[in-house]
């Protein structure tokens, strides 16, 4: 049976190419949501594990933030692993993270699929 990934981010071009990466696996379905919210409204399908982004640009209406997400998640569901995937290389940030229950944090490098690849792999 194919484990279930979601992933969240606001930028279309890192979500096709997370998908277009994960989908050649052949062992993952794929679900990817432009906000923290659309995520959330889909927690009932139960993914194996989340890809979180950090930073969501919000337009007239304010968005979650990536740690308000991950916190909403931890309420609804304790076990899913969560893994933040973002431009920011903050070790501050970082530690607020795995303090609030993120299984991984990942900065977007140029080596962020290589190491996306390996931490799901271990996840699972």
């Amino acid at each position: 049976m194919n484990k279930l990934l979601f992933f969240v981010d606001d930028d279309k071009m890192i979500l096709n190419l997370l998908e277009y990466t994960v989908k050649n696996m052949q062992e993952f379905e794929v679900k990817t949501f432009q906000s923290g919210e659309d995520c959330l409204e889909n927690l009932d399908l139960n993914p194996d594990i989340i890809i979180l982004d950090h930073i969501f640009k919000s337009g007239p209406h304010h968005l979650l933030s990536g740690l308000e997400t991950l916190e909403e998640i931890r309420k609804k569901n304790d076990n899913v692993p969560v893994i933040i995937l973002t431009n920011q290389e903050d070790e501050n940030l970082r530690n607020e993270y795995k303090a609030s229950g993120a299984s991984g944090f990942i900065p977007k490098n140029d080596y962020f699929i290589d190491v996306l690849i390996e931490t799901i792999q271990k996840e699972l």
